[in-house]
């Protein structure tokens, strides 16, 4: 389990592509003091395994099914990631519970600056649009946020001076994929209320649970 609350930024050392998945070395360096083979470290949001460690680097594979649903496949040598190692128990809680396990991507269509802020605008689809709202949170590369706007087709976040400099989101450009991984309580009541990605019914929902009991047990 992750924080989203970025450890430090790292760099891809290199990309082993195969048939199906890659093998990703990435430069952790002040991370890796404490890092054994086997632990599990968050590179853009996505939770990896450390299969092997030399220095300040540490190897990773990456399955085509993770390939498919982040933005680790366009990484290259020298592409720079958010990095988090897994919370460690009796840590400070942060952000909020970030599994690592990314939902889909998203694309950056803008960014607004306002006074020490900066507003980054990301379109996505509605599968992951409808398990967000305002004030709640959303992973972003990996990055514990807070929504600030959403409508049908997008969600703004503000970033503060802080997460600007400890993370690589505004380094990103307009165009680019972020990995998005929604807030897991809200998936969660998505499948007790038998709803699918598009929040309409599945069919096969057959709990007790309904907006209404939610709403007068101040869920909604």
């Amino acid at each position: 389990m992750f924080t989203g609350i970025i450890e430090t930024k790292g760099s891809i050392v290199s990309v082993a592509k195969g048939a199906k998945g890659s093998r990703l070395t990435i430069n952790a360096k002040g991370i890796m003091d404490d890092v054994k083979l086997g632990d599990s470290i968050a590179v853009n949001g996505v939770c990896l395994t450390a299969a092997e460690i030399k220095g300040d680097t540490f190897t990773a594979d990456v399955m085509e099914e993770t390939l498919r649903r982040s933005n680790l496949g366009s990484l290259k040598p020298g592409s720079e990631v958010n990095l988090e190692r897994a919370m460690a128990a009796g840590g400070r809680f942060g952000g909020h519970i970030v599994s690592g396990h990314i939902d889909g991507t998203g694309t950056i269509t803008s960014f607004v600056n306002e006074g020490n802020a900066i507003w980054v605008t990301v379109e996505a689809p509605p599968s992951i649009l409808n398990l967000i709202v305002e004030k709640g949170s959303i992973a972003i590369d990996g990055i514990s946020l807070t929504v600030a706007y959403i409508d049908s087709k997008c969600f703004k976040v503000s970033i503060i001076p802080h997460t600007s400099s400890e993370t690589n989101l505004t380094s990103k450009k307009v165009g680019d994929k972020v990995n998005l991984e929604n807030d897991i309580i809200g998936k969660y009541v998505e499948k007790l209320m038998g709803l699918s990605g598009d929040g309409m019914k599945t069919g096969n929902g057959s709990s007790s649970l309904t907006k209404s009991k939610l709403f007068e047990n101040g869920f909604i």
